[in-house]
């Protein structure tokens, strides 16, 4: 049909005429044609790149007729309507029996006839038709008689067989199931989103796990109990317990599957969860009786290998993570909060630190924080510690090593802190508690004998030691390892590699104890005889390692507590300036070089320790020139007196032998003893009695001389007869066969030990120190006071005096009643008063 004609002969542009304001174009205007002429023209005109000067069009006339309107197009069916609608109800019949069919065939594992596409198609037909509920009908009743038909009786006929078989066989049937799902949903999608969804808020995959799971559980409480499900439900339970017990049986991908199984079919919860946590709690508390009766040791390690698998499995098999926290607090209980006697024990735990089991109490400490239990462990850690340090204190025989057993015993339980329970600061403030009651204990000290502190004594032997040799005289074990070197570098302190920052540690290790201990004045008189010996002779390892003590000192006890000590390094500066002078002055009066190299030490009385006086019969030559010395010193100071400590002398002596000639470094006793032997003939000889006339030396100072001279290393005397022991009939010669490779020789002198009456002495002047000290607080108190009650007076000069060292009411006691027979006080009913 034409809706116009083009115009012909017309070879001229025209333009269309626009429409009057009475005329519109109406729809029919669209069927307008226009074309192009002389087209190879344009063609040719294109292929330049120019565009085309002129173009004629030819336009065709519009149907539209504004006075008679469009024409109307009319269609007519020539079909016959009957016909018609027998074809369309013979073609949906055909569409659901092919719909079925297929169907059919899929359950029983067979491919369609039809293909996918046509059924997918047939699907969209019916649904459009209004057969979309029949469909969904078809297809319910289709599943579910073949779900009781086929598949519960193979499941049934699988019945007398075990649960395991069971778990295997409703497995091989779901995932069965699962692709004839999958194949269906594929063919049915169109009813599944349009009717489905929307009428019965319910997939098809849902209805067909629905169906599945109430064929094989049943739909209620009293048809799960007969069903195949519970059977399935035992076997993955008898599965977990053969996993447990580490079983051949044990199948682990079924085992996965059939959880997997339980989550998707809505059972897990309702039937599963329930029997697997009462099965974990038997095996638990079964595991834990079996084990309850073993080593704390072996029961940990026991325990932290379950919890380890009982977590893993939770995980590679699926099990939901409410399962999992509900099966380890149902664990957490049953092994550690019943067992917490058993975890707790003192005994064990003590076992478990001496041997320094690390990784044992690492697990015990996380074991113990599962539960939340890990704070009830510092009762038997504080005694632990209390015990072992007090026994270390007692041991008599041992007490020479005590501080470093201390040191090991810190040293373990911190690496305890550190790597086995994870810097906790309830455990570091636990142990430096205990560590204050058994070093302050007077119950522990009392077996010393002594009314100071015996640990005092012992810390400043113990720093003596270090200043002294450094590093090289502590064990290995207690110096740093990696972990103590990565935090100093972390922190910007010195890598503890380095031995001078090594031997700060240690020092400040030494100070940890040393804070603990109530008697510190105990610790200042030893240190300030060794740290006095030590400046003497010279021994100090490092000059800066015993300046910087010292400002540890004053930083920890204050400017008082260190003034003595500082006073013995500003005497040695002092000597130096002095012994300068002297030179300076001795050549200036023009009497030439001194036959002897003197060197004084000038010290002050009041800050050194007292030395005794030994008579000493020096060569003329020494004694001519301290004489003169003394002489210089008393004409520029006033009012002084030097009193000469041969005891600490020490010089350098040339000695010739006949094998070379050697330079001796000896002691002042060494050298008045040698020098004895110059007026000795060639083959003579000087026996006890004359070296001890000759030089003034008495009983055991001429003795430990002579056997560092004649029964040490270095021999250069020979002693008639030979032997270790000195004796008032022995004779002595030159040794003339002496040899040595190294030129310069120190021959140590033998150093008198502490003696027990020195030591105690010692003691008992400290305590005699602090008498007059506490005395001195109460005057000072009751000074401001001028009246007071006994106990507040009592607590007072506690607090003042507990730098120093505790004392006890008792003897406060006195030191006040003794001040009352000195008329400074005066005693008022329970209060006293101050006398001016």
């Amino acid at each position: 049909m034409q809706a116009g004609s083009p115009d012909s002969g017309s070879s001229s542009r025209r333009r269309p005429r626009p429409p009057s304001s009475s005329s519109f174009p109406s729809p029919a205007s669209a069927a307008k044609r226009t074309k192009f002429n002389d087209r190879p023209a344009m063609a040719s005109v294109r292929a330049k790149g120019k565009l085309p000067e002129r173009i004629n069009l030819v336009e065709r006339p519009s149907a539209f007729q504004p006075h008679i309107g469009a024409k109307k197009l009319v269609i007519k069916n020539i079909r016959n309507p009957a016909e018609r609608s027998g074809r369309l109800d013979e073609y949906y019949t055909q569409t659901t029996n092919e719909l079925v069919q297929a169907l059919d065939a899929v359950l029983a594992r067979q491919r369609p006839a039809v293909p996918l596409e046509r059924l997918y198609r047939g699907t969209e037909d019916l649904c459009r038709r209004g057969l979309a509920g029949k469909l969904c009908a078809t297809i319910k009743d289709r599943l579910e008689s073949h779900l009781q038909g086929v598949v519960l009786s193979r499941l049934q006929s699988s019945a007398n067989g075990s649960d395991i078989d069971m778990v295997r066989a409703v497995l091989e049937e779901w995932k069965t199931w699962n692709s004839q799902t999958l194949v269906i949903r594929s063919a049915f999608s169109f009813v599944d989103r349009t009717y489905l969804l929307r009428e019965a808020r319910i997939s098809l995959n849902d209805m067909a796990i629905v169906q599945f799971r109430n064929t094989v559980f049943g739909q209620n409480s009293s048809e799960y109990a007969s069903s195949p499900g519970r059977k399935v439900i035992d076997g993955v339970c008898e599965l977990i317990a053969y996993d447990r017990s580490d079983s051949n049986a044990t199948d682990h991908v079924t085992l996965r599957d059939a959880i997997m199984m339980l989550h998707v079919l809505g059972v897990y919860v309702k039937y599963f969860e329930p029997m697997f946590l009462q099965q974990s709690a038997d095996y638990l508390g079964e595991f834990g009786r079996s084990w309850s009766t073993s080593s704390l040791k072996d029961y940990i390690t026991a325990c932290d290998r379950l919890l380890l698998r009982e977590d893993h499995r939770c995980i590679a098999f699926n099990l939901d993570s409410t399962t999992e926290k509900q099966l380890m607090s149902t664990a957490h209980k049953i092994l550690i909060e019943d067992y917490s006697d058993k975890l707790l024990d003192s005994g064990s735990l003590a076992n478990l630190l001496s041997d320094k089991d690390v990784e044992s109490m690492k697990g015990l400490y996380s074991l113990l924080c599962l539960s939340g239990i890990q704070k009830k462990m510092k009762v038997p850690w504080q005694d632990y510690v209390r015990q072992t340090g007090s026994s270390i204190i007692r041991d008599k025989e041992k007490g020479d090593e005590m501080i470093l057993r201390l040191l090991d015993l810190r040293r373990s339980l911190d690496l305890m802190i550190r790597d086995a329970f994870n810097k906790d600061d309830e455990f570091l403030w636990s142990m430096r508690e205990a560590f204050g009651k058994f070093m302050n204990d007077r119950a522990v000290a009392s077996c010393w004998s002594t009314s100071t502190s015996k640990t005092g004594e012992m810390i400043a032997k113990h720093i003596d030691m270090l200043l002294r040799g450094g590093i090289k005289t502590l064990p290995t074990h207690l110096l740093s390892d990696v972990k103590d070197r990565a935090a100093a570098e972390k922190e910007g302190q010195a890598s503890t590699a380095d031995e001078d920052a090594e031997l700060d540690r240690q020092l400040d290790q030494g100070l940890e104890l040393f804070r603990f201990i109530e008697g510190k004045d105990a610790f200042e008189a030893f240190y300030k005889k060794d740290l006095a010996r030590r400046l003497l002779m010279g021994r100090s390892a490092s000059h800066d390692a015993e300046r910087n003590m010292l400002t540890k000192l004053r930083s920890e006890c204050g400017s008082n507590f260190t003034h003595n000590l500082e006073q013995m390094f500003k005497d040695q500066e002092l000597a130096r300036d002095e012994m300068e002078a002297y030179r300076q002055w001795y050549e200036a009066s023009g009497d030439g070089k001194p036959p002897v190299d003197l060197h004084v030490m000038v010290l002050s009385a009041a800050a050194w320790p007292t030395y005794p006086d030994v008579r000493l019969n020096l060569p003329d030559e020494v004694a001519a020139q301290i004489e003169r010395f003394e002489k210089y010193y008393v004409n520029k100071h006033t009012g002084r007196t030097l009193t000469l400590k041969h005891g600490l002398a020490h010089c350098s002596v040339k000695a010739v032998f006949p094998k070379g000639t050697k330079e001796l470094l000896v002691s002042a006793y060494q050298a008045v003893v040698l020098i004895l032997f110059n007026s000795v003939p060639k083959d003579g000889f000087l026996s006890f009695e004359q070296i001890a006339t000759a030089s003034g030396l008495q009983d055991g100072d001429l003795v430990r001389t002579l056997q560092s001279l004649a029964c040490g290393k270095v021999r250069v005397l020979t002693k008639h007869p030979k032997g270790r022991d000195v004796k008032p009939t022995d004779t002595f010669t030159f040794n003339k066969t002496f040899t040595d490779p190294k030129y310069r020789i120190k021959i140590n002198q033998i150093q008198l030990k502490e003696t027990k009456e020195e030591n105690k002495a010692t003691h008992e002047r400290i305590a005699q120190d602090r008498r007059f000290e506490t005395q001195a607080a109460i005057v000072r108190i009751m000074k401001s006071r001028k009246t007071m009650g006994h106990s507040e007076l009592v607590a007072e000069v506690i607090n003042m005096t507990k730098k120093r060292g505790s004392v006890e009411p008792a003897e406060i006691k006195k030191e006040i009643e003794s001040l009352i027979e000195k008329d400074y006080l005066e005693r008022e009913g329970n209060a006293y008063t101050y006398l001016a």
